[in-house]
């Protein structure tokens, strides 16, 4: 018997009656098949039967109620750039994109939040909050193509987390649709509340498969200070870790501090035809921005921590003159990913390992360790200032992309039972999808699993919201 309900013709009728024109896709293969990964690699995709894609909460609630009543499967999707396939539709059945609800709705300077759906860009709420005066903060690397309701529910985080932290510090509220269709309203225009259970918390980070967000509610910061970059060059990467500590607890406003290795840097300059200063004989840069109240405190801020850095080992610390210079950095670290695939195609970034600060210096060890047992060569970035690492192998010459898809995955597997052992996590911002699955089914206990499984059961009894990801197997 089949787990699932068949899309029939007459339930595709239905919908389409509900969603209008261009609302439902289901004969176009290519479009399709479009929908059907994300950027873990067409090899871990899977084809849906329909892609739905709403304008309003109100669509949304009767696709959901048609699925809950015939039992079809549905799989949100925001702008497709997770990296664990959690967007892909192991069970068939629809796609959800919510590619259509991209409205900032409200800037409402009073309360210092602004109200947005789900498909917005990013960076467009960025842009958006600065013209009023005001920063978002949940700020991933992905800015420029990430959908806010894909930060929501990766809790993404990226480059300015030392400073703000990730996408759950900045979520207040969410309108979210139940697996039933029910629609439901968590937090609000506040910031602190002791009034029941957080479900807005529990729906933070939990990859679709509890409720699908509708609009959300966003804490936007006060516009920042002055600040300045500076590009710190080290001999090794030893005395370049030694410094990350000692500037995050120096005192000073330290917004960013980002780490790239000589092999990224060197393909992501090739790639964009540029140089970073001193790459000869750097074998690790870190990029510390900073902020002050006014040009004075700023001097003396990055005079402070320039001098950390030259002190644990620095042979040259530039400072960036300019919004040029600045650009010119952040672009190298940017598109470290992209200067990867550069090189090759099939350099791999589905893994990224968070761990505590003081266990950065070995877990760099131990990838560097695995690295060379598994036979490969790797780029590695880190948003250093909390711990969260990203090595990028590249594959080696010979293996098959088919091969590739599968050893990478193995070869990460270790480098998570790694961070695991340290105090760690296996994710800190990339998520579970269903590439990672088994691995944090390994590392949860079997009361904690049954927590979760319970917690899973109450929102979604009959498992249709984007089954198989995270601790659930898919049902067969």
């Amino acid at each position: 018997m089949d787990v699932y309900g068949r899309l029939t013709k007459d339930i595709e009728k239905e919908l389409a009656s509900v969603l209008g024109s261009g609302g439902i896709i289901t004969e176009d293969r290519d479009v399709l098949e479009n929908y059907s990964w994300d950027q873990a690699g067409r090899i871990w995709g899977h084809m849906p039967d329909a892609v739905v894609r709403p304008e309003n909460t109100e669509q949304v609630s009767s696709v959901m109620k048609i699925a809950s009543l015939n039992r079809i499967p549905v799989t949100p999707r925001g702008a497709g750039s997770g990296l664990n396939g959690g967007a892909v539709p192991l069970a068939g059945g629809i796609v959800m994109s919510l590619e259509r609800m991209n409205s900032i709705l409200e800037i409402d300077p009073v309360n210092r939040v602004a109200v947005v759906e789900p498909g917005v860009v990013t960076n467009d709420l960025c842009r958006a909050a600065a013209e009023k005066g005001f920063l978002y903060a949940g700020y991933p690397m992905s800015t420029e193509t990430s959908f806010i309701g894909g930060n929501f529910a990766t809790n993404a985080g990226g480059g300015k987390v030392v400073r703000y932290g990730s996408t759950r510090r900045h979520i207040l509220g969410a309108e979210a649709v139940l697996p039933s269709g029910e629609v439901i309203n968590v937090g609000g225009r506040f910031r602190k509340d002791t009034w029941g259970y957080n479900l807005l918390q529990l729906l933070i980070g939990s990859e679709g498969t509890l409720a699908i967000v509708t609009k959300l509610i966003v804490n936007l910061e006060p516009k920042p200070g002055k600040t300045v970059n500076l590009l710190a060059c080290y001999p090794d990467i030893e005395t370049l870790v030694d410094s990350v500590s000692k500037v995050i607890s120096s005192g000073k406003k330290i917004i960013s501090c980002e780490f790239m290795d000589k092999k990224l840097v060197q393909y992501t300059t090739e790639y964009l035809g540029c140089r970073l200063p001193e790459q000869e004989r750097s074998e690790g840069y870190l990029i510390i921005q900073i902020e002050a109240d006014n040009e004075e405190q700023l001097e003396e801020s990055y005079e402070v921590v320039g001098k950390i850095c030259m002190s644990c080992g620095a042979f040259e610390v530039f400072v960036a003159e300019s919004r040029t210079d600045s650009a010119a950095m952040w672009n190298v670290r940017q598109n470290g990913l992209e200067g990867m695939r550069a090189k090759d195609p099939y350099a791999c970034s589905s893994g990224d390992l968070m761990v505590p600060l003081s266990s950065v210096p070995e877990m760099l060890k131990r990838i560097s360790s695995a690295g060379s047992k598994w036979g490969l060569e790797m780029g590695i970035i880190a948003h250093i200032g909390d711990g969260n690492i990203h090595p990028i192998p590249i594959k080696p010459e010979g293996m098959s992309p088919e091969r590739w898809a599968v050893y990478s995955e193995e070869f990460f597997e270790e480098l998570i039972k790694e961070a695991i052992s340290l105090g760690g996590v296996g994710s800190g911002e990339h998520g579970v999808g269903h590439v990672k699955q088994h691995i944090i089914i390994q590392s949860k206990s079997a009361a904690e699993l049954e927590v979760l499984k319970g917690i899973k059961h109450s929102f979604d009894p009959k498992n249709i919201l984007n089954p198989g990801k995270m601790f659930f197997p898919l049902e067969t």
